[in-house]
């Protein structure tokens, strides 16, 4: 048995929800989780920006004994794929398992893409997609809006929550699209909205659940699997809103939540 964490990080409180998968397919690992909440949103984030950002992330994961990283964040599953490659511990990401999924499921109807503005402008499910062979029509819609409503604890049921996927999510339906893909990890918190929006027969493609699925494999493949199941929740933000949020998010008070300055990582 390998009692280390699996590091899981994201921008902020998206990645909670490939926690949620962690914790119910591998309730055994021991986890510590980092959200970037100071300097959330990355979708607004140059490249650059988000390699940086990531950079410090992994660096303090890997500082704090993990065993292997999932990037639960796809503006960082996009835009640095190549600091994740360059990681001393195995590493994964919510692109490349998410893709294989889709493409693994032939269909040819539209199929709906939201992410971050940065996600969205590289292009990167698209071409990843074309790669893994699929061909069908792709319609991709920035949301910055869901970030901002999610870190500021907005639930899904607000009404601003039912607008802004309203608004978002119009050309998709109106496209006859019969799969969403949640290309951010946020957006799961969200996604009865979402789902209630799009309406019966529509599958909602997780990012975060491929994700978290991924890092079981990785974790089989390097026989590094076990623990106690406990987690360390960390934050470059407030502790405090952290606990607040995060438990509303979960359904359970988290607990302890350290504070990482920004500064310190």
């Amino acid at each position: 048995m390998d009692s280390r964490p699996v590091g899981v990080f994201d921008s902020g409180f998206g990645g909670l929800t490939a926690y949620s998968v962690i914790k119910q397919i591998m309730p055994d690992e021991n986890v510590i989780f980092f959200g970037d909440n100071s300097r959330a949103p990355y979708g607004a984030k140059t490249r650059e920006e988000i390699q940086s950002c990531t950079k410090n992330i992994v660096d303090f994961l890997i500082a704090s004994g993990a065993k292997a990283l999932l990037a639960a964040c796809g503006t960082i599953s996009l835009n640095a794929g190549n600091v994740l490659g360059a990681a001393s511990v195995p590493c994964c990401n919510v692109l490349e398992p998410t893709v294989e999924y889709i493409a693994s499921h032939a269909d040819d109807a539209p199929l709906g893409i939201i992410a971050t503005a940065a996600s969205i402008k590289s292009k990167g499910y698209e071409t990843e997609l074309a790669k893994a062979g699929v061909e069908r029509p792709v319609v991709s819609v920035a949301c910055p809006d869901f970030v901002t409503l999610i870190e500021g604890g907005v639930p899904y049921t607000d009404e601003r929550v039912k607008e802004a996927v309203e608004r978002y999510m119009k050309p998709i339906k109106d496209a006859g699209a019969s799969t969403v893909l949640l290309g951010c990890t946020h957006y799961g918190i969200i996604e009865p909205a979402i789902r209630n929006y799009m309406g019966d027969g529509v599958e909602i493609i997780s990012a975060s659940a491929c994700g978290a699925r991924r890092l079981s494999e990785i974790l089989a493949q390097n026989g590094i699997e076990g623990g106690e199941g406990k987690t360390k929740f960390c934050t470059s933000g407030d502790a405090g809103e952290f606990r607040k949020t995060g438990s509303v998010i979960l359904g359970y008070d988290i607990g302890e939540v350290i504070s990482v300055p920004e500064w310190s990582i």
